[in-house]
This record gives C-alpha cells, structure tokens and sequence, in this order.
C-alpha cells in the first residue's frame, strides 16, 4: 500500500502534489518523492521520510511545471532502507516516462528474468515499480511507428502490459512532451480516484488513491478508475479512456476499509466510514453471541480507525462508550512501519490509557483488525496495569491467517498471529479474557451493503488469491524472502 497522486493544471503542480501527499501521508511513511514536467523537461525530488520532512523550500522551487505526480512510501517490495527504492522512477526511452506505482507484482521474479534476457533492460533496484515502468516502456516502444505519439497507441502498450503483468497495481506515469497516463489492474484491487476543476484557463484533472486528496485540493470527484481501465490526460487538459483489459472484475481490498483508507474518503463507491459502522454492527451481534448479558460495563476503540465499530458496538448493546486511550498523533501507524521491533517499540509511545476509565471495570475492547498481535498484546496489559476488572477484546475484521501477496505488508504466515491458531489460542498469547471475531461474511456484507462492489479481495482471511496466479511455490518464495 502506497500513496499515489498525479495532477494535470493550468498551474504550477508542485505546491498542489505537496498538500495531495498531506492527505495521503497516513499510506505510506517510508519514503516521498514529486516528479513536475515543465514541456519535455522531468524535475525530481525525493527522499525518505515523510512529506514534511523530505521537501524544502528549495526543492519545491526545481520543481517546475504544470504536470507532475507524487508518492508516499510504504515498503512491500524492495529494501526499505535503499533510497534508490524511492519512487518516482524514470526511463529516458521512448520520450522520457515517469512511474509511480500503488500495489505489488507478484510475478516480478519472471518479470526480472524476462526484462533481462528478452528487452535487454537494466535494472537498478529490487523494485517491482521500476519492472513495471520498464515494461510499460519496452511496450510503448513497440507500437511507436513514427515521430509524434498518438493515444491509440499509448492505449495498446497498456493492453500489452497488462498481459504481461500479474497482481495488484494501480498507475499513474508522466510521458514527456505529451501528459499523464494512469491505469488499473483488471480486479481494481487498489484503488484509483479521478477528479476534475473548472478554472478560467480549462479543466483541471487530479487522479489519486483516495477521494480525500482530490476534494481537500479542491477538486470535484468525477468517478473511479475502471478495473482495467487507462485514461490519458493531455499537457491541455484534452482526457481520454480505454479499457484496456480483456476480462474485469472489479474486487477492491477489503482492507482499504478496515484500516488502509481514511473514513472521510470514498472508495468504489463506499463511504469507509459507514462501512466501518456498518462493521460495527455486525460485530455487535457476534459479541451479543458470545458474550454473557451484563458482562461489559465499557465499550472503547483503539483509535483512530477502530473508533466507527466501536461506537456502534456500544449503540448496539446498549452500554456506554468511552474513550480509554490517548492517541499520540506524532508517532506513525504502528501497522505500516517496517520491522516487528520498531511496532513494538512505537506502541507504547504512541498509546497511553486513561487510567480513571478503566479502574474496577469490566471492559470491551474493539480493534479494526489483529494482524501480527503486537498492538493487541500490549494494549490488553496497559489495561489490565490501569486496573481494569477484566478484558474482552474483538477485532471487526475476521482471522488474518494468510499472506497478503497484493500491496500489504504480510509477506508470511509466521508473523501472523492466527495462522494455524484457534481463537482459544489467539487469545492464549494475547492474554484477554475473552476474544471475539468478525466472519468473513460479516466483513463482506457489511463493506458492499447498497453498493455496487459484489465481492471484495479478502485472501488474507480465507487463503483464496482473487488473480487466481498465486501459487504455493510463490508464497514459500515470499516467506524466505521476506522483508526485515
């Protein structure tokens, strides 16, 4: 999961991807970069770190022009620590393209092998995000039988690409001299927004990963990108789109709901928020199942993203709401941040509870999800030390017993705490007292209720890999592989 955003205007781009990766820091807090097209001329900045931290004053006056695109890091593929991983990437042929890229290829050792031996292109990183330009570009170079480029074949290298490529990915890339080319999966796992601003000088177009970015830029959300789906974006603003996929089927990741997304945004359709409420719901009812009458004296979140369910959880059961953690914003997503020592360390710096709300009491605890149990773990002793009587904890999204091979960092089944556990034993390491899950059906119900979505990619829960490319040899790959 990363954060993308790319911006065609009849202003200069470089303060506006600037404020769009404010929006979407909470994706990715690796690594930033910002590419601007002044004519056929790229303008590159980039840098670890977050968004604040990475650009100076300095660097935000190289970047000229009116195009540009912008990323927020989050390490699945490639060494965390390499900023030559950084994206954007660039090729200097045909024309000059410029990449960013949100999800994760899982062909990419084919595709390594394939760029070496048969374009004869040269790769300098690990990255599935500059396999992938390269690919784009080898195919653009094919369909080129003349000077000018024309949009028809633009569409046909994304139709090539497509063939040639498998897992999640959502894109957007610049082509010097021309505009900006953004395109889909054919499942549309990771998501891909468009918008539009009327100015006095034309149309104005942003294309980003979520709806927050293009309305807090003042844009007007158009629509999604179509799974599959290209559109080209001219330097004058002139749009066109492809589908450029033979067979689609739109399956968003359920977890851009669960955690990825910020409430406020709307995916495919779907308000998180509400979505998150609707969990709620459903997770209230299991909780009625299971949980004796009388039992619970106190619902509270994990804040932020678990707060939705947890308000309805209460409204449900008819107990009282509290807020027993204070959230120190400072401190990055402990979910998001590479290596199992640094999350163990940030989630005490980053919670701490309220000691008054839970002394003597028998309290509920709702997390979004429990993923490799760090967070859980610890939170459950910080109540039980505030003197809480006693700690039922529930996760609104079911078991995590699989890898997550499209774009989350759950590269093997060893760090996941319910991998070939029962909840008794979950909740055993976990140290509750009594631990409640959602069903994949709940989850499912409860993000597509009233919307066009039919079915989400929920592999991490059930082991089903929606591409239907994912093999046994390539997740024990992954396991030895796996990022430190």
């Amino acid at each position: 999961m990363c954060g993308i955003v790319g911006i065609v205007s009849s202003e200069p781009a470089n303060q506006q991807l600037y404020d769009a990766l404010l929006m979407l820091q909470h994706r990715g807090q690796d690594a930033t970069g910002i590419v601007t097209a002044d004519g056929p001329t790229f303008h590159l900045s980039k840098a670890r770190g977050q968004v604040r931290e990475a650009f100076r004053t300095r660097d935000m006056r190289s970047l000229l022009g009116n195009l540009g695109l912008g990323h927020v890091r989050y390490t699945t593929q490639g060494d965390a620590a390499n900023e030559r991983e950084v994206q954007p990437f660039y090729v200097n042929a045909p024309y000059g393209i410029s990449l960013i890229h949100n999800g994760n290829l899982t062909n990419a050792r084919q595709l390594a092998d394939d760029l070496f031996h048969i374009d004869r292109r040269h790769m300098n990183s690990t990255s599935d995000t500059e396999m992938l330009l390269n690919v784009l570009a080898t195919e653009l170079q094919k369909q080129i039988s003349g000077i000018e480029l024309e949009p028809e074949q633009i569409f046909a290298a994304v139709r090539q690409t497509h063939q040639r490529l498998q897992g999640s990915y959502a894109v957007i890339s610049l082509i010097a001299g021309y505009g900006l080319l953004a395109f889909r999966d054919p499942y549309g796992i990771r998501p891909l927004i468009l918008g539009r601003r009327e100015t006095d000088h034309g149309t104005d177009w942003i294309v980003c990963s979520e709806s927050v970015a293009a309305e807090g830029s003042g844009f007007e959300v158009v629509r999604e990108v179509e799974p599959g789906e290209a559109i080209f974006i001219s330097e004058s603003g002139e749009l066109i789109a492809r589908q450029c996929a033979a067979q689609t089927k739109l399956v968003p990741c359920a977890f851009e709901y669960i955690y990825l997304a910020r409430p406020d945004s709307i995916m495919n359709g779907i308000s998180v928020y509400e979505a998150r409420l609707r969990m709620g719901d459903r997770l209230a009812a299991r909780i009625r199942q299971q949980a004796p009458a009388g039992d619970i004296d106190v619902v509270m979140c994990v804040p932020e993203s678990s707060r939705p369910a947890a308000m309805q959880v209460a409204r449900n059961l008819g107990i009282e709401y509290r807020e027993g953690f204070y959230k120190n914003v400072y401190v990055g997503r402990t979910f998001i941040m590479p290596g199992q020592a640094t999350r163990r360390r940030s989630v005490r710096q980053k919670l701490n509870p309220i000691s008054s709300e839970f002394k003597g009491k028998n309290v509920l605890i709702i997390e979004d999800s429990i993923v490799r149990g760090t967070t859980s773990s610890q939170i459950i002793e910080l109540a039980r030390a505030s003197g809480a009587n006693s700690v039922s904890f529930a996760s609104a999204a079911p078991p995590i017993r699989f890898p997550n091979v499209y774009g989350i960092n759950m590269p093997s089944p060893d760090e996941l705490l319910a991998h070939d556990r029962s909840v008794d034993e979950i909740n055993q390491l976990l140290g509750a007292d009594r631990l409640i899950y959602a069903e994949v059906s709940d989850l499912i119900a409860a993000v597509t209720d009233g919307s066009p979505v039919d079915d989400l990619e929920v592999s991490c829960f059930t082991g089903n890999y929606v591409t239907g490319t994912v093999t046994q040899e390539y997740l024990d790959w992954v396991r030895t592989n796996q990022l430190s």
